[in-house]
């Protein structure tokens, strides 16, 4: 009697396992279509109109190699491939970056309420721009000093927190230096601000601390990419990791995973993915935040499904939310408002509405 019980229990969980593994297929093949019918209609998209019949054959003669001899061809081809291609790969990758960053730091430190910027790195990229644009610096410039203070944030959040934090909990030492250190450097932020000159460079700083992508070009993608790819697969790849610690430090660490080693690699990738894409974009903020939450809503806790999924979410939500901020007025809005409007009145919904799917 006995066995078969047993017998029938495995074949409910295998049945089970089989159903799950297969509305996570189905997720993934949705976000994959959405993100590709995205990808395509936000070139049509803008002051200057192109259809997608237009646009498929410009990639058509692109891929075979043959001179567009069409109207207008070389004003259509800058359009498309000098300002709409960078600014949609930008706009994926930075939407991307923000949200797998966001369900890492919420997967280590087991808080909701944890987002990409938690130890600084937002608010420290935010302060090297501000600097840069201060002292007149180029566009190469201010993305180099912003990633640098983006990191620098983080380094003196870690530093201070081990210095602090022994025989403590180490998270909630981390969580609470990271509320200093951005503290610190948003008031830096706010002096910055306050000694540039009101006509010319305070205008400046302020627009691009309100996040927009506007002025992406080929080269800020050179420089986007290889950060962003190389953080991103090794946090994919120790992603089931991340379930552990939800376990707790010791339990963690009774299933032989060395947390501190892991911890520091989650940190350093999770932080060079937000200063990377802060130092290009401005501050984009929300996105790390709510985007876990709704990719737990449609697949679970589980990191080895939420994390692909957050990746996915996060790029649509936010070429999305840019093809808006290009076009739903006359002038452009900064990507950091449109971001926050509709951030939080869905982080008020998730309240509302309990802690389902936190856990």
């Amino acid at each position: 009697m006995g066995d078969t019980n047993q017998i029938n229990t495995d074949i409910n969980n295998v049945r089970r396992n089989f159903f799950i593994n297969r509305s996570h297929n189905l997720v993934f093949f949705i976000l994959i279509c959405l993100l590709i019918v995205a990808f395509f209609i936000s070139f049509t998209i803008g002051r200057y109109s192109i259809s997608l019949k237009q646009l498929f054959e410009i990639f058509y003669f692109k891929i075979l190699g043959i001179a567009n001899t069409g109207s207008n061809s070389d004003m259509v081809d800058t359009v498309i491939f000098k300002v709409r291609l960078p600014r949609i790969i930008a706009a994926i990758l930075v939407g991307a970056a923000l949200s797998v960053s966001g369900a890492s730091f919420q997967g280590l430190f087991k808080n909701p309420m944890a987002s990409a910027d938690i130890l600084g790195a937002s608010a420290g990229a935010g302060f090297g721009a501000a600097v840069a644009l201060l002292l007149s610096f180029n566009t190469v410039g201010v993305q180099l000093l912003s990633f640098a203070f983006g990191l620098g944030a983080v380094a003196l959040t870690y530093a201070i927190s081990t210095k602090i934090g022994r025989g403590s909990s180490p998270i909630l030492v981390l969580v609470l230096t990271g509320m200093v250190v951005t503290a610190l450097f948003t008031s830096a932020i706010s002096l910055t601000k306050y000694v540039a000159d009101p006509d010319g460079k305070l205008p400046v700083i302020t627009f691009w601390l309100m996040g927009g992508l506007s002025t992406i070009t080929v080269a800020n993608l050179k420089m986007l990419i290889p950060p962003v790819i190389l953080s991103i697969i090794p946090l994919l790849l120790l992603r089931w990791r991340l379930n552990l610690f939800s376990f707790g430090e010791e339990e963690a660490q009774s299933l032989g995973i060395n947390t501190t080693r892991l911890r520091t690699i989650i940190i350093i990738c999770s932080t060079i993915l937000t200063a990377g894409t802060v130092s290009i974009s401005g501050m984009v903020g929300w996105v790390g935040l709510v985007i876990p939450h709704l990719a737990r809503m449609l697949v679970g806790p589980n990191y080895k499904i939420l994390l692909p999924t957050s990746l996915l979410l996060g790029g649509i939500y936010l070429l999305v939310v840019d093809d808006f901020a290009r076009c739903l007025f006359t002038m452009e809005i900064p990507l950091g408002i449109l971001t926050s409007m509709v951030g939080a009145p869905f982080f008020i919904y998730l309240l509302l509405n309990g802690k389902r799917g936190w856990l």
